[in-house]
């Protein structure tokens, strides 16, 4: 007897499962930034099934981040609301978080939103602002602009003003 046809479907319907599982994990936000999913932001690192239970794995962008408790909170509603009873939801600290995992997707979000997104490098990784850097603002594109403060909104935010437009605007720090 060929088992193979079954081990197909099964793979078929776990792979089903886990897509489901992604669509809902995409509709969880970011609390201090509501307009970036988990997945956007790059927090969100694994989806698992065994039987019925789930195992959401994500990593906090930066030790001590206030945001993560009420992630993972609402990680366990929005799976709970679709009938997924057991969800553990852990997190892992390796590899660190970097801004480097913001989607492109997220990036639009953030510039979108009023934040300026973690500026990348000719090579594609994200660089630190310095003085003399230009950093484009997110209302008018204006890269005529200067660091107020090395803490915006948030830890992970600097506070940058547009000498053109005048508007403040957080910048995502890059990590």
């Amino acid at each position: 007897m060929n088992t193979a046809p079954n081990r197909v479907d099964a793979a078929s319907l776990v792979n089903s499962r886990i897509s489901r599982l992604e669509a809902l994990l995409e509709q969880v936000t970011d609390p201090e930034i509501p307009v970036v999913s988990i997945r956007d932001l790059g927090i969100l690192r694994d989806i698992s099934l065994d039987g019925d239970q789930v195992t959401v794995t994500i990593t906090t962008t930066y030790s001590g981040c206030p945001a993560m408790k009420t992630i993972e909170a609402d990680i366990r509603q929005r799976l709970s609301a679709a009938g997924y009873e057991e969800v553990l939801v852990k997190q892992s600290l390796s590899p660190a978080w970097t801004t480097d995992w913001i989607s492109a997707q997220g990036r639009e979000k953030l510039r979108e939103y009023g934040i300026a997104p973690p500026q990348k490098t000719a090579g594609g990784l994200c660089a630190m602002i310095s003085a003399d850097s230009s950093l484009a603002c997110p209302q008018c594109g204006s890269e005529h602009t200067e660091c107020i403060s090395e803490f915006g909104s948030t830890a992970c935010k600097a506070l940058y003003r547009c000498l053109d437009c005048a508007e403040a605007f957080d910048y995502f720090k890059c990590l």
